[in-house]
């Protein structure tokens, strides 16, 4: 049986799902290559890779990562959280684990923030009615 992991990352309203099995490096993005991203996108998706190769020596394995909802910024974010729990689940290393959170601890843990919800009688979540004294 071949060894296949899969892993979920969300940030706002974005959800990623990582699917992460044997082969030669090959990470593809809503089944298309992880290089036809803009270059910021891209080296957000290459921290965990370039951190993990570090500390294993190679890539061994391929990754298909499906992206929905949520922004471009969010999307990218929730795509590196599920990247790096996957590498994390499939290599079952403890150092791979400390490398990330030693790098930035939002590569294995999600961010929780959410938009707060609007308030009765105004405009926005904060924002209050201007008061009028004349």
């Amino acid at each position: 049986m071949e060894n296949k992991k899969i892993t979920s990352g969300k940030r706002k309203s974005a959800v990623a799902r990582a699917v992460i099995t044997e082969g030669v490096g090959k990470i593809t993005i809503n089944n298309q290559d992880h290089k036809t991203l803009g270059i910021f996108e891209r080296l957000k998706i290459e921290e965990p890779l370039r951190i993990a190769e570090n500390v294993l020596g190679n890539r061994n394995f391929n990754v298909s990562i499906e992206m929905r909802g949520g922004g471009e910024k969010g999307q990218v974010e929730a795509a590196r959280l599920a990247l790096s729990k996957a590498i994390v689940s499939f290599t079952g290393s403890k150092e791979v684990e400390a490398a990330f959170l030693a790098y930035d601890r939002n590569l294995l843990v999600a961010d929780v923030r959410r938009k707060e919800a609007r308030k009765p009688g105004d405009s926005k979540a904060r924002a209050k009615r201007q008061k009028s004294y004349r």
